[in-house]
């Protein structure tokens, strides 16, 4: 591996571990209530940041549940590069495992780390909705393809 490649991947791991360790604490007393899916989110980013819009899909973790959402995902800090769609699958914690019509909706706000070459992955802790009593995991799994590296701070609008 050539020493930036090394470098990049290092940083990568111990954002990934960051993002773990912080959001474990917000998950310890929250219920699973169901699986958040999101895909879009093609686009360049800036040095300082991006905006990438998405299209969402609630299932409720009983199966009886979904509904459809729109986001938007901000990043703010080292964004660099071009990526195609991506999907990103969070699980949806909560205080109990029934939300209400319409509950995801608000805003939620973590710690974010993406890379991809070719084929890159990410993580993001999120924690936000109505009084902040909604988490989405704390490892979120999102594929993409492209050329980029994201390391920062997120916010999540669901509408």
């Amino acid at each position: 591996m050539k020493p930036i490649a090394t470098t990049l991947a290092a940083s990568t791991l111990a954002a990934l571990a960051a993002v773990l360790l912080t959001g474990t604490a917000h998950a310890q007393a929250k219920l699973r209530a169901g699986t958040l899916t999101c895909s879009g989110g093609s686009g360049i980013g800036l040095v300082l940041g991006s905006k990438k819009q998405y299209s969402c899909i609630y299932e409720s973790a009983s199966g009886r549940h979904s509904e459809d959402y729109a986001a938007s995902i901000t990043k703010i800090g080292l964004d660099i590069g071009v990526t195609d769609n991506s999907v990103i699958v969070w699980t949806v914690l909560a205080s109990t495992d029934a939300i209400e019509p319409r509950g995801l909706t608000g805003n939620y706000a973590g710690a974010t780390a993406d890379v991809a070459i070719g084929v890159g992955g990410g993580a993001k802790v999120l924690v936000g909705g109505s009084n902040n009593s909604i988490v989405l995991q704390p490892l979120s799994v999102q594929g993409q393809t492209g050329l980029n590296l994201a390391i920062g701070v997120a916010e999540l609008s669901i509408r």
